[in-house]
């Protein structure tokens, strides 16, 4: 299982390759490194408009983003980084807050030349994607958000625990046993199609909310209460039938939704 795994993801490479992508190591500074796919040429006559992918927790960037990067490489400079702690990424600081994160990636993409770029965040991904936002607002022209909120609160945390029935964010976000990771899959997802075990054990000037209509984690409700919190500034797209992990679950809706939103972004006149 885990060598079929190796030539999946070998074959995954292969094919971002062929799209125009290439893995890179940035050392922002001695002990912290981000690891990215990037854009194999980037000086071209007209330069295409830069859109960075932030994952949710677990796995790394390119495995979490991997359907919408294949589909929007040829149109898009993509840029694909792993999070601190996640696939290639590490550092020996023993920082861990979104802050942190943002921080770090908003480095290494002025590092590989990016000065503006439009965020496209899951989950704990677009937590970052927003701490970036706030903190580098020249840099993030506009961000696309899936599944996410503005931060975790404690009084959030403990309700949403109780409805989806895990004793702690823990067994939910870094399951032990296959049997956990199948049922993490199965509160992430609306309808589950049926999967081999190997799969599991592999594992701002305007917003933009895409969500999977029937998110366990972060209900339709949080969607709505981001966009009234951002009022004027948030425009709310949902996916039926699908849950937290909308991306992967649907993924031609996605790209399709995602598509017609990079599309009308740089219409407006956004430039990068």
């Amino acid at each position: 299982m885990v060598k079929a795994l190796e030539i999946y993801m070998s074959a995954l490479q292969g094919l971002l390759k062929l799209s125009g992508m290439k893995p890179q190591q940035v050392e922002i500074e001695p002990g912290t490194i981000i690891h990215f796919w990037r854009p194999n040429q980037t000086t071209k006559p007209k330069p295409k408009p830069a859109v960075v992918f932030l994952h949710g927790f677990g796995s790394n960037g390119i495995q979490q983003w991997q359907f919408q990067v294949l589909s929007l490489a040829t149109t898009y400079s993509v840029y694909v980084p792993s999070l601190l702690f996640f696939g290639d990424s590490t550092t020996d600081k023993t920082e861990r807050s979104p802050e942190f994160q943002a921080e770090c990636i908003a480095k290494s993409l002025k590092k590989l030349g990016v000065e503006k770029c439009v965020l496209v965040g899951l989950s704990y991904g677009g937590i970052v994607g927003f701490k970036m936002a706030e903190m580098y607002p020249d840099l993030v022209e506009s961000m696309v958000v899936s599944g996410s909120y503005l931060a975790m609160t404690e009084t959030y945390t403990c309700g949403l625990l109780k409805r989806i029935g895990f004793s702690s964010l823990s067994q939910l976000l870094i399951p032990y046993t296959l049997q956990d990771v199948k049922t993490t899959f199965h509160t992430l997802t609306y309808k589950l199609p049926w999967l081999p075990n190997m799969f599991f054990t592999s594992v701002l000037e305007k917003f933009h909310l895409l969500w999977g209509e029937n998110d366990e984690i972060f209900p339709m409700k949080i969607a709505r209460d981001l966009e009234k919190k951002l009022t004027g500034k948030a425009c709310l797209h949902y996916i039926e039938k699908a849950g937290h992990l909308v991306h992967l679950e649907r993924p031609f809706a996605f790209n399709k939704q995602l598509k017609k939103i990079l599309s009308s972004i740089c219409k407006n006149g956004h430039k990068y």
